[in-house]
């Protein structure tokens, strides 16, 4: 009622003005579907395909990664695999020996005193004691080397290196003297 009281707006009846929205809403050309922005559409939902990961490379053909293969060995990386090892070798030895005293019926001079019994050279035991030795003497000078990196010295470069050929005379020295013992 209060829009037919109200008159015209202007030169128009607000109720003509009323009329005419639907019509210009229709004909409206928006500018997402100007644009030329594509629809959305639905679709159902499927499971996504189990694709690995070397299948999935060789589809989009991508090369494969040559890895380690065209890497020269280093210093410093022989070094660090090196020690990781000995490490591993140290904790065979402690878990084997640790395990040997709680299972074997004797204690461990029994079992010297068998070796003594094998009548074996010098050299023979020297070389066995060299071998068990040599991860005790390498583990060891590299973890003192690591604990000076640990304190941010030798780091550069030259240092390392130099402090690798060190250690490894070091390593040489402390072999030695555990396997005279």
């Amino acid at each position: 009622m209060a829009l037919l009281s109200c008159g015209r707006l202007g030169s128009k009846s607000v109720l003509a003005s009323l009329n005419k929205i639907p019509s210009i809403l229709g004909s409206v050309n928006y500018a997402q579907a100007a644009a030329g922005v594509p629809k959305i559409v639905f679709k159902p939902y499927q499971e996504p395909k189990i694709e690995h990961h070397d299948d999935r490379n060789a589809r989009l053909k991508r090369p494969m990664s040559p890895h380690l293969t065209i890497y020269s060995p280093q210093l410093t990386s022989m070094l660090s695999i090196t020690h990781r090892t000995t490490g591993m070798i140290l904790s065979g030895y402690f878990s084997v020996l640790g395990i040997g005293a709680l299972v074997l019926p004797h204690d461990i001079s029994h079992y010297i005193a068998i070796v003594e019994n094998m009548n074996l050279s010098p050299a023979t035991i020297f070389l066995a004691k060299f071998l068990i030795a040599a991860p005790v003497g390498y583990h060891f000078a590299n973890g003192i080397r690591h604990l000076v990196w640990d304190m941010a010295k030798g780091l550069t470069i030259k240092e390392v290196y130099s402090s690798g050929y060190a250690m490894l005379g070091l390593t040489v020295a402390i072999t030695l003297l555990l396997a005279a013992l």
